[in-house]
């Protein structure tokens, strides 16, 4: 019998036939022995394996630069429309692989590295992952940036180059512990340096207003230093940038306001400037009126908007260069999207480079600044929606209050002429919030400055539209739309699971790679014996490698053919990380009770990080440990039921989509939207379903009564307090539906057959779920581009 290929080996498959033309193996040595002579100084005798994988990424670097610069070049000489993706998140992960994936030579670089006596897995395990992101927003923005240059639009993105990303997360005795995320301490070799587009970022001040117009003055300067990172599009010799800037202290900080003998301190308070992209903000949809956190988002907004001007003014005619004055042309050349609130200055900021510097009239200057701008919006949380104070604007961003106060005086006299009398629509569609301390509602600022509003699912979208947002749909319908994420197939199937990605290209070639709606052409395969099984194998595959995984990690031994449950996303209690606690706890008793019973096997894995601040998220982590340490050593459960949690879980794992699927080939439980608000209207009664339902009753009271936590009786009474009395998230309500679907779950699970049927059909159903789908609907529909299919010209390979 065969060993099994490794994942090594499966890409090679998968790869090797888009390699015509490919630097050859013995080019990608000599390359390999000349970075670590040349550029990392070493030789054999000396090297380490991180020197290694330096080497490997340099080698593997050089292939995009000349793509990189000729991309730009391309721009440049066609002058397309650019998009601008803004957001103080990028999730991107690992570099290495994902690059040779792109760029089809991980088959080259793997022989190179076999040749030369070296472990290519190893080698890529040395890379720090740019965790620059707390979960989904931020590897959405990674994904995106992908497939725009997958689809050859002239996309850059944009943010800070935090020296911190998301903190490194540390269980111990079962609760977090966070460590700094010193994601650069080896250095980044995917980076370039750019001090020539360094650019001025002003704060605090004073507003002077005069017959020459009006003028922000006394400012203090913090220097942003760009950094670019190429983004290679898949095989297309297409490579975009993702600029990422560095806050810098000016000579000159805070010199001129010390006397002689102050030097050295003066130096010292560079620090509170450079403090600016120190460190990734933890949050977890909870809103902190930081001022370093309004810093950031200004920073970002200001260095990028100076050079978005910039590139907007420098433009060819023909073969002639010449210098845009004519700023009603922007929305032509320039398509501003806003992930989220974060980068909301943009606008006011937009405003402010038109109406004071460019001296446009406000009343084009609007009109440029919301046909340019569109926004996205990610959760409906209102905890979580930005509401800034205005007494902090006032003293860190003085002229940009000025403009948002301007922009909401314009924003509710057309809503007054629309809604006469009504004071209460007034109030509630404000830019300002009155209540106590008032406050700049930056979700309001997003809607009223942009031409189009999108949510991130059908359902988030309809619900905005319904409830949140309600107000500002019925004024302007046309602007709300719906753009349901989407993940790149590439690091997320062919790159995670190459094994999968053989099987299908086996069966209806690589194209849908790029075209992930040719999955549907599974869907003929679904009662094909030989293609069930080969699925089913490389499932199983797939299983064992990640059993030696976590009995090397966590010292647990699980049951490979066990049913593998996961979920993996930020803890919060409406992540419902509670009740999936509540099913296993129900489960561990249900095989205590019935020890002989056939049960269907669970390994149950929980991943995520909670907020270093978010007391409640921290005590779930805690619960989940408690569960496992308990469940994982009962010997009457023994290999039936174990629980683990995944440990400092970083690049989010891809959820699976479900509309395109179809119900009959996924299990649904629970209230739909219209149950939760009859719920609402009604009341939700935690006390009436846990009288009624013996097994929930159990598994609270053994949560509550130290069950789990026997040195520690009461050490989950928060949690039981607020699951009993403030349950904003009725997790109760769910239960029971809940449980009878996992009672379906076990049974389809014992007929492998039926089972593999239902993840065929899922694996077809998944095609809209590319991210390549959604950054078309965004182009067409938002930004008014086209993707553009065609590939550039390659440049001669380096040597």
């Amino acid at each position: 019998m065969s060993r099994p290929l490794s994942d090594q080996e499966k890409r090679k498959q998968i790869s090797v036939r888009g390699l015509a033309g490919v630097e050859n193996v013995a080019d990608i040595k000599t390359n390999f022995n000349r970075h670590l002579h040349f550029t990392l100084v070493k030789d054999r005798n000396v090297a380490t394996k991180r020197d290694y994988y330096f080497a490997l990424a340099n080698t593997v670097r050089d292939h995009l630069v000349g793509r990189w610069i000729r991309t730009q070049q391309h721009y440049y000489e066609k002058d397309p429309k650019r998009v601008y993706y803004l957001s103080l998140e990028f999730y991107m992960g690992r570099t290495l692989q994902n690059t040779m994936v792109n760029l089809a030579l991980e088959n080259s670089c793997d022989e190179a590295m076999y040749q030369l006596g070296l472990e290519m897995e190893e080698l890529q395990d040395m890379e720090e992952d740019a965790g620059l992101g707390n979960g989904g927003l931020g590897r959405l923005a990674a994904c995106f940036l992908d497939s725009m240059a997958t689809l050859g639009l002239a996309a850059y993105g944009y943010g800070i180059r935090y020296e911190y990303g998301i903190f490194n997360q540390k269980i111990a005795n079962g609760w977090q512990i966070e460590e700094a995320d010193d994601w650069l301490r080896y250095g980044n070799p995917w980076e370039k340096a750019r001090p020539e587009y360094m650019r001025p970022v002003h704060f605090y001040g004073r507003v002077d207003h005069s017959a020459d117009g009006v003028k922000w003055v006394d400012t203090q300067v913090v220097l942003a230093l760009p950094y670019d990172t190429p983004v290679p599009g898949y095989r297309n010799n297409i490579v975009n940038t993702m600029r990422l800037w560095s806050a810098k202290a000016p000579c000159d900080f805070n010199l001129k306001d010390f006397n002689v003998g102050g030097y050295i301190q003066s130096v010292l308070d560079r620090n509170l400037a450079e403090n600016i992209s120190r460190v990734l903000y933890p949050n977890d949809n909870f809103f902190e009126g930081k001022e370093l956190r309004l810093k950031q988002e200004y920073f970002v907004v200001a260095a990028t908007l100076q050079d978005i001007i910039r590139r907007f003014k420098s433009s060819k005619f023909g073969s002639t260069e010449v210098v845009r004055t004519d700023f009603s042309t922007l929305p032509d050349k320039v398509a501003i999207q806003l992930n989220d609130t974060h980068p909301a200055m943009a606008i006011p900021e937009l405003m402010r480079i038109l109406v004071d510097d460019e001296k446009v009239s406000w009343d084009k200057a609007w009109a440029i600044c919301m046909r340019t701008c569109a926004y996205t919006n990610h959760t409906v949380l209102p905890e979580a929606l930005e509401r800034w104070p205005v007494d902090l604007l006032a003293h860190l961003l003085p002229r940009h209050l000025e403009i948002i106060y301007e922009i909401n005086r314009r924003h509710l006299e057309r809503i007054a002429s629309l809604y006469p009398g009504d004071n209460d629509r007034l109030c509630r569609m404000s830019l300002i919030e009155e209540g106590g301390h008032k406050r700049v509602n930056m979700a309001h600022l997003c809607i009223v400055g942009s031409h189009a509003i999108n949510g991130v699912a059908r359902i988030h979208s309809d619900i905005l539209k319904a409830t949140v947002f309600k107000d500002f749909y019925e004024v302007d319908p046309e602007k709300f739309q719906n753009k349901t994420n989407g993940i790149t197939p590439r690091r997320w199937l062919v790159m995670c699971n190459p094994g999968l990605a053989e099987v299908i290209a086996e069966r209806i070639g690589e194209d849908y790679i790029r075209d992930l709606d040719q999955l549907k052409n599974l869907l003929h395969l679904v009662d094909d014996d030989a293609f069930i099984r080969d699925v089913a194998k490389i499932k199983q595959e797939n299983k064992l490698k990640f059993a030696v995984y976590l009995e090397e990690q966590y010292k647990v031994k699980i049951n490979p053919e066990s049913m593998f449950d996961l979920q993996v996303k930020r803890i919060h209690e409406y992540k419902r990380q509670l009740l999936n606690c509540l099913h296993i706890i129900t489960f561990y008793n249900r095989i205590k009770k019935e020890p002989n019973k056939d049960w269907t096997p669970r390994t149950i894995m929980i991943g995520g990080k909670a907020a270093p601040g978010y007391h409640m998220a921290k005590m779930i982590i805690k619960l989940i440990t408690s569960i496992g340490k308990i469940v994982n050593n009962d010997p009457v459960v023994g290999d039936r039921l174990k629980v683990i949690f995944l440990e400092n879980y970083r690049v989010t794992l891809a959820e699976k989509g479900i509309e395109e699927a179809g119900e009959e080939n996924l299990f649904i439980f629970g209230m739909r939207v219209e149950d939760v608000e009859a719920m609402d209207r009604k009341g939700y009664n935690a006390t009436e379903y846990c009288s009624r339902i013996p097994e929930l009753k159990q598994a609270i009271d053994q949560i509550g009564g130290g069950y789990f936590s026997p040195q520690q009786p009461d050490l989950f009474k928060d949690i039981v307090h607020m699951l009993m009395n403030n349950d904003r998230f009725k997790v109760f309500a769910d239960y029971e539906d809940y449980m009878k679907c996992q009672d379906k779950v076990n049974a389809l699970y014992k007929n492998t057959k039926e089972w593999t049927k239902k993840v065929i059909h899922n694996i077809a159903g998944c095609g809209k779920f590319s991210s390549d789908r959604t950054i078309a609907q965004y182009g067409r529909e938002i930004w008014g581009v086209e993707p553009n299919l065609s590939k550039l010209n390659a440049p001669d390979d380096p040597l």
